[in-house]
C-alpha cells in the first residue's frame, strides 16, 4: 500500500485541470506508443469501480520544439485519431472505456489494460521516463508472433470489408499489445474513408507525403505503400503492403525493410529494389511464411494477399496458433465443442511459456468459469498452470480466479478435481485464504451426500496433513471425520475413516491420542473384519510409535480389556485372529517390562533407604536353625506354596506375639512390648538382658535416641555384671519324709524342688540345659504319675495351692472350689503339667487323658524375686519366654510359662503322696 501511494504521488500531477484526473487514479507508467510515440500510458484504476484500465496522456509541452501552426495540426490529429477509435469495437481493435477528455495542459483517454506497444516491445522505449522490469524482460514466443499477426489480419480484415476504412498508417507504433498479450490496432490519426461505402471495392482519398512537413504529422514513411508515395493512389493493398513490412519488422527485431530515415529520396531508391526482391532477402522471416511475406511486398497491388487470404496461410495453423485462434471466438461456441477443446487443451499448455499460459490462456478460461457446466473441463488447465507459475503468479492470477469455484458443490467433478489436487493448492495458498477458503471446501466434501467423494476426500487428506496447521486438524478435521465415520451406513467410507485416522496418528500428540482417538474407536457399531482390522492397526501404530508412546497403565486398565474381547469375534479368520493375538503379546509385554522395572527400582529404592541396624539380637533354636518355634511336621499347603511364592509368606507368621533371642550361652525370654529380656545362663542362673527393637529406616541418630542407646547398653552390662543365682536343690529322699511325717507346707516344698531343678541341669551339645527345648517327660514317668494320683482316693487338701492361682484381676476362688464346682473330686481326676511342642501353649493343669477338667493356670500373681529364691507367677500365653519387669517400687519379677520343664517334675506325684 505504501509503494502504491508513492506511485499515485509521482503521477498526480499528470492530469492537473483534466476531467479525467475526477475518475481514475494513476498509478505509474507503463509504455508509450502513438506517432513518434507521443502517447504516455499509464495503468490506473477507475474509481467507482475499481476497475483496471490504461490512461493515455499527451502533454501538450512535449511538442513545443515545433512550430505552433504544427503543434495545432499535431493535437488535432491526435485528437481526431482517438474520436476514430472510439467509434471502433472490434476484438482486434483497441477499446476506448472512457472518451477523450482535453485541458489546457493535455489529452487523455481511458481503454482497456494495455501492457506495452508492439514498437516498446521492438526495443523502442523513447518517451518513458522509468521502464517497468516486466517490459525489459519482455521476449515475444513464436506462437504470440503467428497469432498477432494473424490478429493484426483480422483487424485489417473488419476495416476493409465492414468499416469501409483504410488505417494508413500501419507500424509497430499504432499496434497495442493488451495485458492478456492480444495484439490490437489503434493509432488511426491517418486513416482514410471510403468515397462511397456501398460499393464492394471501395475508393479512398489520397494524401501527398511531402517533404517539407515534419514527420509526425505524416505516416510513418517506412511502412508506406509504393502506391501511395508514386503513384498518388491507395485502397486495401496498401494496408496489407504495411503489415508484410510490419512482419518484417517484427521477425528482425525492429529493423524495417525499408530504411529511409523519413527522407522521400531514399524511399524512391529503395522501392525500386522491391522489384527485383528474392525470397533470401527476408532470411529472418520464417521459411513457412517467407514466401507470403514477398507476396505482400509486391510493387502490384493487385497482387498482394488480403486479410481473408494471409489467414489462411500453413504457417498459422501451428497448434498453440489455433489454440488462441480458438480462444478468442470460445464465446460463438457451443458446450459439447467447448468440452472438446478443452480436455485437449492442458497437452497444449504443457508446450508454451509460462507468460503466455497466464496472460494469454488464463484470461478466456476464467471467462468461461461463469458456465459452471464448463468448470470441470476447465480446471485441469487451470491447476496446470499453477503448477508452472510462481508464487507470486499463482496468487495474483489464478488464486482470484479458482477462489469462486471452492464454493461449488455441481457437478461432483469439480469437488473431485479439488481434492486430487490438494496438495498442490495447500503448498501456494496463502494461509490465511487456506482457512477461508480451502478448508471449508474440505470440510464440504466430508458432509457431501456422496459416498464416492467422502471416500476420495479421506484418501487424499493424509497427503497433505502436514500443511494443515495443527488446530485444525484437533478442532475441525478429526472431528468431522470421527462424526462421518459413526454415521455412514457405507461400510467402505467407515473403513476409510478408520485409515485416514490411522495415517494422521503421525500428526497428532500423545495426550490427544489417548483422550479423543482410542476411546472414540470403543464407539464404533460395526463388527465386521475390515472395521476390525483398521481399528487394530490404530492400537499398533499407536503401540509402536515412540512419540504416542501409550503408557502401561492404559494398555492394562483400558486398551487391552477393550482388545481381547474383538480377538476371538467370529468373523475373523486365522491370519487375522493371529494379527490380534500378536500386537495383544506386544501389549502384555511392554506392561510386564515397564511394572517390573518400576517395581525393581522400587525394591532398589528401599534396600538403599534403609539404616544400619544398632542393636540386633539373633537367635537360634535348639537345632541351630534359628527358629523360635518349634517345627512341625505337617507339610505347607498349596495356599501356603502360593503365598510364599508372591511374597506373603510374612502373613502367614503374623499371628506370633512375640520376640526369641536364643544365645549360645543360655536362653533368653522377650516380650514384644519390652526392652528388656530374662536370660537363663549355662549355669542355670537368670539375669536380665536388653532387647532392642529393630531401629526404623533411619540414616542417621538423633541425639536423643543416641543418649537412650547408651542408657540401654549401661544397664544391660550392669545387669550382666551381677551374679548368678544359685537355689540349694533338695532331695527327693526328704521330701517323701516330709509327707509321711506331719503336716506339710506345699508351697515351700514346690520352691524347693523349682530350686533343684535349675540347679541340676546338665548340659546338652548346644551349651542349653537339658530340657530346655523338650518337655523330658517320657511315657513311664507319665504313667508313674498317673499310678500314684490313682492309687490316693481320699480326699486331698489344696488350699496351699491356692496362692498360685490367685490373680490380682479377678476374685480368688481356691482350688478345691474349682475341683468341687466340677462335679469331680480329685481321686477322680489326674492333675497333668505338660507342654505342647506349640510354644504358644501354657503349662496347664487340667484333665488328662483319663477324665477330668483342665485347669489353666495363667493370670498368676507377679512375685517379686528375692536374691537366691526364685518366684513362679503369671504364666503368660507365651510359654518360652519370661519377661523382666520393673515394678513400682523398683523390684524385678519374672512373669512367663516355663518351656523347659525339670525332669524332676516326674516325682510330682511324691509331692501329692
Amino acid at each position: 500500500m505504501e509503494v502504491f501511494n508513492k506511485l499515485k504521488s509521482a503521477v498526480s500531477n499528470v492530469l492537473p485541470g483534466n476531467p479525467l484526473s475526477r475518475d481514475y487514479d494513476l498509478i505509474g507508467q507503463v509504455a508509450s506508443c502513438g506517432p513518434g510515440l507521443l502517447w504516455k500510458i499509464y495503468a490506473a484504476v477507475k474509481r467507482s469501480t475499481k476497475e483496471e484500465a490504461s490512461v493515455f496522456v499527451f502533454e501538450k509541452k512535449s511538442a513545443d520544439h515545433i512550430s505552433r501552426s504544427d503543434r495545432e495540426t499535431l493535437i488535432d490529429l491526435l485528437r481526431g485519431g482517438v474520436q476514430q477509435l472510439t467509434k471502433l469495437r472490434h476484438p482486434q481493435i483497441l477499446a476506448v472505456i472512457h472518451p477523450i477528455e482535453e485541458s489546457r495542459e493535455s489529452l487523455a483517454f481511458a481503454t482497456e489494460p494495455v501492457f506495452a506497444s508492439l514498437s516498446n516491445v521492438l526495443g523502442k522505449l523513447s518517451n518513458i521516463s522509468s521502464v517497468p522490469r516486466d517490459l525489459q524482460e519482455f521476449q515475444l514466443h513464436d506462437m504470440e508472433i503467428r497469432h498477432g499477426i494473424l490478429q493484426l489480419a483480422e483487424g485489417l480484415r473488419f476495416l476493409h470489408n465492414d468499416a469501409k476504412l483504410l488505417h494508413g498508417n500501419i507500424n509497430p507504433e499504432a499496434v497495442v499489445l493488451t495485458r492478456q498479450g492480444t495484439w490490437k490496432l489503434a493509432g488511426f490519426e491517418f486513416c482514410l474513408h471510403s468515397t462511397d461505402p456501398q460499393v464492394s471495392d471501395p475508393m479512398f482519398l489520397w494524401r501527398e507525403w511531402r517533404g517539407d512537413i515534419i514527420h509526425l504529422l505524416q505516416p510513418h514513411l517506412d511502412f508506406l505503400a509504393p502506391e501511395y508515395v508514386l503513384t498518388q493512389h491507395c485502397g486495401a493493398p496498401s494496408d496489407m503492403f504495411s503489415l508484410g513490412l510490419l512482419i518484417y519488422a517484427v521477425f528482425a527485431k525492429g529493423m524495417t525493410f525499408l530504411q529511409c530515415n523519413g527522407q522521400l529520396s531514399s524511399y524512391k531508391k529503395n522501392a525500386e529494389k522491391l522489384r527485383h526482391m528474392t525470397a533470401n532477402q527476408l532470411g529472418e522471416v520464417p521459411e513457412g511464411l517467407r514466401e507470403h511475406v514477398k507476396l505482400l511486398l509486391n510493387m502490384e497491388p493487385a497482387v498482394r494477399p488480403d486479410a481473408a487470404q494471409l489467414s489462411k496461410v500453413p504457417y498459422f495453423e501451428e497448434l498453440g496458433c489455433v489454440t488462441l485462434r480458438y480462444l478468442d471466438t470460445l464465446f460463438q461456441r457451443e458446450n459439447i465443442e467447448k468440452s472438446n477443446f478443452f480436455k485437449g487443451l492442458p497437452k497444449v499448455v504443457a508446450k508454451l511459456p509460462k507468460r503466455v499460459n497466464l496472460h494469454r490462456i488464463l484470461p478466456p478460461l476464467v471467462k468461461e468459469s461463469f458456465n459452471a457446466d464448463m468448470v470441470p473441463f476447465l480446471l485441469p488447465t487451470m491447476l496446470l498452470m499453477a503448477q508452472q507459475a510462481s508464487q507470486l503468479e499463482y496468487q495474483q492470477h489464478i488464486l482470484p480466479a479458482l477462489i469462486p469455484l471452492f464454493k461449488l458443490q455441481s457437478p461432483v467433478q469439480v469437488v473431485l478435481i479439488f481434492m486430487q489436487n490438494m496438495g498442490l493448492l495447500l503448498s501456494k495458498t496463502p494461509k490465511s485464504d487456506i482457512q477461508t477458503h480451502v478448508l471449508p471446501m474440505i470440510f464440504r466434501a466430508l458432509e457431501a451426500d456422496s459416498p464416492q467423494i467422502q471416500e476420495l476426500c479421506l484418501s487424499i487428506i493424509p497427503t497433505f496433513a502436514e500443511l494443515v496447521e495443527y488446530p485444525t486438524l484437533k478442532n475441525s478435521l478429526i472431528p468431522r471425520i470421527k462424526k462421518l465415520c459413526l454415521a455412514t451406513s457405507t461400510l467402505t467410507v467407515r473403513v476409510n475413516s478408520l485409515l485416514c485416522i490411522g495415517q494422521l496418528l503421525d500428526y497428532m500428540d500423545r495426550w490427544y491420542v489417548m483422550d479423543e482417538i482410542l476411546p472414540f474407536l470403543s464407539t464404533i457399531p460395526s463388527r465386521e473384519p475390515a472395521v476390525l482390522m483398521s481399528i487394530l492397526g490404530i492400537h499398533k501404530v499407536s503401540l509402536e510409535d515412540s512419540k504416542l508412546g501409550i503408557t502401561k497403565d492404559a494398555l492394562a486398565s483400558k486398551i487391552l480389556p477393550f482388545l481381547i474381547p474383538l480377538s476371538v469375534d467370529s468373523n475373523l479368520n486365522l491370519t487375522q485372529f493371529n494379527a490380534f493375538m500378536a500386537v495383544i503379546r506386544d501389549m502384555l509385554g511392554k506392561v510386564e517390562g515397564e511394572h517390573r522395572s518400576k517395581l525393581e527400582q522400587l525394591d532398589q529404592m528401599k534396600q538403599e533407604q534403609r539404616s544400619v541396624e544398632i542393636t540386633r539380637v539373633s537367635g537360634q533354636d535348639c537345632d541351630g536353625s534359628g527358629d523360635t518355634a518349634p517345627h512341625h511336621n505337617k507339610p505347607p499347603s498349596m495356599m501356603d506354596k502360593f503365598l510364599s511364592g508372591v511374597g506373603l509368606s510374612t502373613l502367614m507368621g503374623s499371628q506370633k506375639s512375640g520376640l526369641v533371642d536364643v544365645k549360645s550361652n543360655g536362653t533368653s525370654f522377650s516380650s514384644q512390648t519390652s526392652g528388656i529380656s530374662m536370660s537363663v545362663n549355662q549355669q542355670g542362673a537368670t539375669s536380665p538382658v536388653v532387647s532392642t527393637p529393630i531401629a526404623p529406616k533411619k540414616t542417621t541418630l538423633s541425639l536423643e535416641e543416641k543418649l537412650k542407646l547408651a542408657q540401654q547398653q549401661e544397664q544391660q552390662q550392669r545387669l550382666k555384671s551381677q551374679s548368678s543365682l544359685n537355689p540349694t536343690p533338695a532331695s527327693t529322699t526328704s521330701i517323701k519324709n516330709k509327707v509321711a511325717g506331719g503336716p506339710r507346707d506345699l508351697t515351700s516344698t514346690l520352691m524347693d524342688n523349682g530350686r533343684s531343678v535349675f540347679s541340676s541341669r546338665e548340659p546338652v551339645g548346644s551349651g542349653l540345659p537339658k530340657g530346655a527345648c523338650n518337655w523330658q517327660q517320657s511315657n513311664n514317668s507319665r504313667q508313674t504319675l498317673a499310678g500314684k494320683v490313682d492309687s490316693q482316693r481320699s480326699k486331698v487338701d489344696l488350699s496351699a495351692f491356692d496362692s498360685l492361682m490367685t490373680s490380682p484381676n479377678t476374685a480368688p476362688q481356691s482350688l478345691n472350689q474349682m475341683m468341687s464346682a466340677s462335679g469331680q473330686g480329685f481321686g477322680a481326676t489326674g492333675l497333668q503339667l505338660y507342654s505342647h511342642s506349640n510354644s504358644q501353649n501354657p503349662i496347664i493343669m487340667g484333665q488328662s487323658t483319663w477324665g477330668g477338667p483342665r485347669v489353666g493356670m495363667t493370670q498368676g500373681p507377679m512375685v517379686p524375686i528375692v536374691p537366691g529364691q526364685t518366684t513362679f507367677g503369671q504364666l503368660s500365653n507365651d510359654w518360652p519366654a519370661a519377661s523382666v519387669t520393673s515394678s513400682a517400687m523398683g523390684q524385678t519379677s519374672a512373669t512367663g510359662n516355663m518351656s523347659s520343664a525339670a525332669s524332676n517334675y516326674s516325682t510330682l506325684g511324691d509331692l501329692l503322696g
